[in-house]
């Protein structure tokens, strides 16, 4: 078991590395959010990340990464397996309506105890695929999730006509990009930088509403 404190340090240093500002007790509910995603993970399966060190560097610093893109009142988080990056965005910034939608029921339970146990005011978990949810959202955010073609034609409806879609990526997904659906828009592709990855490449596509 690797020492709390180290684990502390690691994600302190990398919020500083990603120039973030965050509650006072965001860190410690980060940490608690890692303890039990690692402890349900030995039964469970949710990721095949384990090592805690790894999961404060693939989970909680890739999600906090697209924590300036984030804006509005109201979040949907599609195909957010064990709450990636719901839970670590509703930590950091609370006080939006977050939705974390995903299919499978394993996953779902685990989010469910995990907003229950951390008292993560505003934010809900569904078992659903993706096209069956409904609602209108300021910020729908997917990682890992599908090609920009499929999540859109998916979860298209659920972005509220001024919305903003955060798509996060490994490699820059140019030969997607063709592929968005008429009545969307690519905003813009960023690089970032997440803190322990080393040459791993992230990107955040940016969408939105054409008209917009």
């Amino acid at each position: 078991m690797t020492d709390r404190r180290a684990l502390q340090t690691q994600l302190e240093q990398g919020i500083d590395a990603l120039g973030l500002s965050l509650p006072a007790e965001a860190v410690p509910r980060l940490l608690d959010y890692q303890a039990l995603l690692e402890r349900w993970n030995g039964t469970y399966n949710l990721t095949a990340i384990r090592a805690p060190g790894e999961m404060i560097t693939r989970h909680l610093l890739d999600s906090l990464a697209i924590l300036p893109f984030v804006q509005g009142a109201s979040l949907a988080d599609l195909g957010t397996g064990p709450g990636l990056p719901g839970i670590p965005l509703a930590i950091a910034a609370p006080g939006r309506q977050i939705l974390l939608v995903d299919s499978n029921g394993k996953k779902v339970r685990f989010l469910r105890e995990a907003i229950r146990s951390l008292k993560l005011e505003g934010v809900r978990a569904v078992q659903a695929r993706v096209e069956e949810v409904e609602g209108e959202f300021d910020c729908v955010t997917a990682r890992a999730f599908a090609s920009l073609a499929d999540m859109l034609a998916w979860g298209g409806h659920l972005l509220a006509p001024q919305g903003i879609w955060l798509a996060m990526k490994g490699k820059s997904p140019d030969e997607e990009l063709p592929g968005v659906p008429d009545g969307f828009k690519v905003n813009g592709i960023h690089t970032l930088n997440v803190p322990g990855l080393g040459a791993a490449e992230r990107h955040l596509v940016v969408l939105g509403r054409a008209g917009w």
